[in-house]
């Protein structure tokens, strides 16, 4: 049912909430600007050329599952990338980009992610995400070390700024290479499933959506349902960028008494003395439903179910 907030003081550090967050989406889309501008698509033109043809060049891919991917195969590509590496001075292809020998032209499929041996001891990693089983983005992150024996870094990336790649790469690359591989992949395909649910409530309600906001990697997202007896704010938190369902969910309703009809309903003995009712309530059906299914889904079934709810609850 619903939970009956007892101060205002909540209610007023909403608004002062939504305010701040407006301003700081503007901030986020004038930085986003900046930040994605020609240097970056540089970056991204040229490696998705490099893997393109390495991509091309390959005379097998293997589909790795389970434990077939695995640190000891990742140290034997680390391995085959430095021996071609030091093998290039003496044959005199220093400038041919791609791996010379055949049995050094195979890329692995783990996933959403393919991986390749790339010229000058490195090795590189494209992400493949989707959403709803529709590709979408690919993001490339390439490695490298100086020698076999040496750690691993990130040499580049296409890798959105707002996500935590140095952060993975500080705590992981160095102990656990495959697991920092794994992560990337788990974070990028998060972010992307996080985005296209928000994109997908606007295309379908977006004449019952209001005031939507959201952070860069969507892990905060915000918007007000005024398709019914009472305006709702939602609230969803995403404690872990991993995550594709939110952790945490707040949901608050105020009755809407600008709406004639409910105005007139509220002044009957029936409904008490809703009409003066300016406390939010917790709608306890629609946070459960946002903890354990997609956003779309989730929206679906709350305003399918609004009514009547709202209904029992100011009741």
């Amino acid at each position: 049912m619903g939970e009956m907030i007892v101060s205002l003081d909540e209610d007023i550090r909403l608004d002062t909430t939504r305010a701040r967050f407006s301003s700081l989406l503007k901030r986020h889309r004038e930085l986003t600007g900046r930040l994605s501008r020609d240097s970056d698509k540089t970056i991204f033109d040229r490696l998705s050329k490099e893997f393109e043809a390495a991509r091309t060049s390959q005379i097998q891919e293997v589909c790795l599952d389970g434990e077939e991917w695995n640190d000891g195969l990742l140290a034997t590509l680390r391995e085959r990338v430095h021996m071609e590496a030091d093998r290039k001075p003496d044959n005199g292809n220093a400038g041919f980009g791609l791996l010379s020998h055949p049995e050094e032209r195979v890329t692995y499929r783990v996933g959403n992610k393919v991986i390749f041996c790339l010229e000058g001891a490195r090795i590189g990693i494209q992400y493949e995400t989707s959403f709803a089983g529709e590709t979408y983005e690919l993001y490339h992150c390439v490695l490298e070390s100086k020698s076999f024996l040496e750690k691993m870094t990130v040499l580049e990336h296409t890798i959105p700024f707002f996500l935590p790649l140095r952060d993975l790469e500080s705590d992981l690359l160095c102990s656990n290479a495959k697991k920092f591989i794994d992560n990337v992949g788990e974070l990028l395909q998060a972010y992307v499933d996080r985005r296209e649910q928000v994109r997908l409530i606007k295309e379908l309600y977006g004449n019952q959506i209001r005031e939507l906001y959201h952070s860069l990697p969507y892990h905060m997202i915000e918007f007000a349902i005024d398709d019914c007896d009472c305006k709702v704010m939602v609230s969803l938190r995403y404690g872990d960028l991993l995550c594709e369902l939110p952790t945490k969910v707040r949901v608050l309703a105020w009755p809407m008494m600008m709406h004639h009809q409910f105005k007139r309903q509220c002044t009957s003995p029936r409904f008490g003395k809703l009409g003066s009712q300016t406390i939010p309530v917790r709608l306890s059906f629609a946070e459960d439903a946002l903890r354990i299914q997609s956003l779309p889904e989730a929206y679906a079934e709350i305003v399918v179910n609004m009514p009547q709810e709202i209904e029992q609850i100011f009741l």
